[in-house]
């Protein structure tokens, strides 16, 4: 199989210039107190009475950064936020336990303080040794830190010399800890956080062809801006789980009862409604078709041609599922049975694995059905071993996606998982972010 693809002539000096990131050097930290933003907002699980961290994969991804500052002698200061804490006596949202998790599972000597500001943090800080780390207590106990409080963000920063952002996820956040530090001290990149843009950009930029996009998912709305981006750069976009509903819906296609993110929200202070943007992105590349073995032509934008539906997601026989074929006779009617669609159909996998086999990049950012149930695994599961498969560029990111892909144990499989989630679509629509935009070259480069 191969794809015939028209190429438009574009001007090279419209695109979109690589963003150049300040990557700190030895001589910028050694024997420094640096800020270092992370992003330690991990799942904890309750064990024996102890709060515990479920998934340490965030937490792994600060390390290159961190040991390149505790082998020059930097003095580090971690902060993070966990959760959505109501207040400061949220125990359950206390960073505590990824300190100990640092220290006794991941051999990071890093001590923790139960302020972040105050006295005790000061005198902490004040005493801190070349070569050693602490971790501050949640960001988010702070009511400055959300509301990117310039007197909370001066605080902060007076407590270093140097300010590091290793916290990609959270860079679409115009917070303190993200935003508001830069202000005051010379700011740099971390390098997880530049890998995580070079990575994303090189996908919007130069990918590799064809570049095949893989969006799933329950809902539409926190990915209506990347949808429009990628679609514009993509080969061809592969449209699963319930994102899908909205596109079968917008060509008047049958969906029962099943899952429909159409109610208007308020995007860019916009109303949109998600069905008649699935429509509109549908007309708009109507007249871009793809060939698939040379004659069959495929439209830009692909949706299941097949589906497996249910009366509900909690069922136990496959006897109680049914597979129908969307290509004929499957118009939507206002009268409709007690069903559901919860995963792709064989027919939409095979379609879907062949034109993966064949990328030479692929984005992958939600799951092709609800794979919590092995009733609906197969759509996620298959396509997520087509993507592990193809020996090219694949980058899969979403926590969701994140979490099939442990479950099936094919982590390993991909060239680049990214954990960001909001951040990664954000930066995936064009937009740019304001944690960047603070660690750039063009940035404060009279502090640094």
């Amino acid at each position: 199989m191969h794809f015939q693809r028209k190429l438009k002539k574009r001007n090279s000096n419209n695109r979109e210039k690589r963003m150049r990131l300040n990557i700190p050097q030895a001589a910028d930290v050694k024997f420094q107190t640096v800020l270092m933003r992370v992003d330690y907002n991990v799942p904890l699980e309750e064990v024996d009475g102890r709060r515990q961290v479920a998934d340490d994969q965030r937490i792994e991804a600060s390390f290159k950064t961190l040991q390149f500052l505790l082998e020059n002698q930097a003095k580090v200061i971690l902060i993070s936020h966990l959760g959505r804490p109501k207040s400061t006596e949220d125990a359950d949202l206390s960073l505590k336990p990824i300190a100990d998790h640092l220290k006794n599972n991941l051999q990071q000597p890093v001590e923790f303080v139960a302020d972040l500001v105050g006295k005790k943090a000061r005198a902490t800080v004040a005493a801190l040794r070349p070569g050693s780390a602490i971790l501050l207590e949640n960001l988010r106990f702070h009511e400055g830190e959300e509301r990117n409080d310039p007197k909370f963000a001066q605080k902060l920063a007076s407590l270093a010399d140097i300010y590091i952002d290793e916290a990609f996820s959270a860079a679409h956040r115009a917070h303190a800890s993200t935003v508001g530090v830069a202000e005051y001290l010379p700011s740099f990149a971390g390098f997880a956080l530049a890998e995580e843009v070079e990575q994303l950009s090189s996908l919007m930029e130069a990918p590799a062809r064809p570049l095949v996009i893989v969006l799933g998912g329950a809902k539409i709305s926190d990915k209506v801006g990347a949808v429009k981006h990628l679609a514009k750069i993509a080969d061809i976009v592969l449209v699963g789980g319930a994102v899908a509903n909205n596109f079968l819906k917008a060509e008047g296609l049958e969906i029962f009862r099943s899952y429909l993110e159409d109610a208007p929200a308020d995007l860019n202070k916009k109303n949109i409604d998600y069905v008649k943007f699935a429509q509109k992105l549908i007309k708009t590349h109507k007249n871009e078709r793809m060939l698939k073995d040379g004659y069959l032509p495929l439209p830009k934008i692909l949706y299941p041609i097949d589906v497996m539906a249910a009366k509900n997601m909690e069922i136990t026989q496959k006897e109680q599922t049914q597979i129908f074929d969307l290509s004929s006779g499957m118009q939507d009617e206002e009268e409709n049975e007690p069903l559901a669609y919860y995963d792709i159909g064989p027919k939409t996998i095979q379609l879907y694995q062949e034109i993966i086999a064949q990328a030479g990049t692929v984005f992958w950012n939600g799951p092709m059905g609800v794979w919590e149930n092995p009733l609906f695994a197969a759509g996620t599961k298959i396509i997520a071993q087509a993507i592990a498969k193809n020996p090219h560029t694949t980058i899969v990111g979403g926590g969701d996606t994140i979490s099939a892909i442990e479950h099936f144990g094919l982590t390993e499989k991909f060239k680049y998982v990214s954990a960001a989630g909001g951040a990664a679509l954000d930066f995936l629509s064009g937009k740019m972010l304001p944690g960047l935009k603070v660690v750039s070259k063009n940035h404060h480069s009279d502090l640094v």
